[in-house]
């Protein structure tokens, strides 16, 4: 019955439809994820808010990230990626806009709400990328999963202009209009069914193939009815069964946690270091930071063609060859102007072409790793994994320069390069994973790879009977 996915070489409507829904899922997603820093900069001043309390409150999505990317990414495996996926948007829209209702100084309240705001969105990225590869086909995988994720500077840009034109005192309608995210699951009810591969490993292969002829836009008597020769045993998944696949582990965290200490060090320090060492004003430090995003952006575009051109592996090793070495050399060239231009920035730029760029591979390459009956318990184990990064990323360059003081340092001029290496070595790192550990994926099926990683389990079992 796959097989007949496989052969397709263009997307029906309904693909495209569950495309667009889990693009408009992921760019809301963020949207409501990083609305806290616009609202914490109308809040900062009238509530005379402490560096702890406003530390608290933005680190707080960040934990509930991480539980929810484990929580709900296992959920997944055992009840079916579509009932998950409403319940991850239904929980980041619901505490979204319960923070409408934040009293006065109530940053306490603030940070509790962030903590399940964060919980949906860690949930709701380790279970949309699934359910979107599992209806397409296997030379269209990598570019859909990388599309995917292209859109998530859109719902931080729609969350900064909205911020840019509230006045002081309209701080609330940001939390009420992020209640929108949950028509996506108006969207999804009315277009996706359940994801045909989870239902033939529960043996409910009739239901698979309906919601694959749905996919097809066929009628479900022209497709092979799966067996269960075909389909393989029905598993119920063990989170415990992910260390039965030590290379998948090590690829999909350590690539995770490279990708996203780089990331978050190099961008949630920038707009402080562009006014401390460009002398540039904070607007314009933000006016800045605008070059980096659309960097970002063409890069995640390009990863998602290098996904299925140059390969996986190949990929993965050039986000971390390209990041790493421009980050070390932004860092070299703190100091130096181009003529009016400082080298710093536009270096900067460019590496986010690969910095940032490179995770329309990091997500779905996570996803792909990974057997059919662990698919989302391993995504979501990967990116609560490399959450760490968030914290390793601004703190490890916080430490370097010696201030434990992040948000406003004063930063020795001297060491902003071996804080650069720093993070561009977490770059070179993944890089590396990715090219010599990695498990290439390019044109097979999930069919395929399930094979292959658990043939390797079976080698490495029947060689511990022998050796016993």
């Amino acid at each position: 019955m796959f097989d007949e996915l496989d052969r397709r070489t263009s997307l029906t409507g309904n693909q495209v439809k569950i495309l667009i829904a889990a693009i408009i899922g992921d760019a809301l997603e963020f949207f409501d994820y990083f609305l806290i820093g616009f609202v914490l900069a109308f809040l900062i001043g009238p509530w005379k808010l402490t560096f702890g309390q406003s530390a608290t409150v933005l680190m707080s999505s960040g934990i509930g990230a991480i539980i929810g990317a484990y929580a709900w990414g296992w959920l997944a495996d055992r009840i079916g990626r579509r009932i998950v996926f409403i319940g991850t948007v239904l929980n980041f829209s619901i505490a979204t806009g319960l923070l409408y209702f934040t009293p006065h100084n109530g940053w306490v309240y603030l940070t509790v709400m962030r903590f399940f705001v964060g919980t949906g969105v860690g949930g709701l990225y380790c279970v949309d990328l699934p359910l979107v590869q599992e209806f397409m086909p296997s030379s269209k995988r990598g570019l859909i999963g990388g599309l995917v994720t292209s859109v998530i500077p859109l719902g931080v840009g729609l969350g900064a202009v909205l911020g840019a034109f509230m006045g002081t005192d309209q701080w609330r309608l940001l939390f009420a209009i992020g209640i929108l995210p949950a028509l996506v699951v108006l969207l999804i009810r009315i277009w996706v069914p359940e994801s045909p591969r989870w239902l033939c490993r529960q043996g409910r292969y009739e239901e698979a193939r309906k919601s694959l002829a749905w996919a097809l836009q066929v009628e479900p008597s022209s497709l092979p009815m799966p067996t269960a020769a075909d389909a393989g045993p029905v598993i119920t998944s063990n989170w415990f069964d992910l260390f039965k696949y030590p290379r998948s582990l090590l690829v999909s965290w350590l690539g995770n946690a490279g990708a996203q200490t780089g990331v978050y060090g190099v961008t949630l320090w920038a707009p402080s270091l562009f006014v401390l060492l460009l002398k540039v004003t904070p607007q314009q430090a933000a006016k800045m930071m605008i070059l980096l995003t659309v960097f970002g952006f063409v890069g995640r575009i390009a990863f998602s063609y290098f996904n299925e051109s140059i390969g996986r592996r190949k990929a993965g090793g050039l986000l971390g060859l390209g990041a790493g070495v421009l980050v070390i050399v932004a860092g070299y060239n703190y100091n130096v102007m181009w003529g009016d231009w400082s080298a710093f920035w536009l270096i900067l730029a460019i590496a986010f072409f690969f910095a940032d760029g490179g995770f329309a591979l990091v997500g779905p390459y996570a996803t792909e790793i990974w057997p059919s009956h662990l698919r989302t318990s391993g995504m979501g184990s990967a990116y609560g994994f490399g959450g760490i990064g968030k914290i390793l990323g601004p703190v490890g360059l916080a430490l370097i320069v010696g201030s434990n003081n992040y948000v406003k340092p004063d930063v020795p001029l001297p060491e902003i390069p071996l804080a650069f290496v720093y993070l561009g070595c977490w770059f070179l790192m993944a890089g590396a994973v990715y090219y010599f550990l990695g498990i290439e994926t390019k044109g097979k099926s999930i069919e395929e790879i399930d094979r292959e990683l658990n043939a390797t389990i079976e080698v490495a079992a029947t060689a511990q009977v022998r050796q016993a």
